[in-house]
């Protein structure tokens, strides 16, 4: 169950075995409202591109990751305000 509000924070995912995880792009901005499935950022390793969906309803209120960081798994790269269930 989703809470009815709060705060998500978006976190960089396990990509496998590689030491350089780029942030190269974010498709969202600041205030930006997503939903799930919608691709709010591009994250680039050595091997592949990897579009990072959004798992919830909400509001982008913070960017921590600019783009062209390099980034870990486990990082906070933003995070979103979470919409009241309907």
């Amino acid at each position: 169950m989703k809470p009815k509000s709060g705060i998500f924070e978006l976190i960089t995912p396990d990509l496998g075995d590689t030491d350089k995880i780029e942030l190269v792009h974010w498709n969202s901005k600041l205030g930006d409202s997503v939903s799930p499935g919608q691709e709010i950022l591009e994250l680039v390793t050595d091997k592949a591109c990897f579009p990072m969906e959004s798992p919830v309803k909400g509001k982008l209120t913070q960017i921590i990751k600019e783009k062209g960081s390099i980034v870990r798994k486990g990082d906070v790269l933003g995070i979103l305000e979470l919409f009241e269930s309907e």
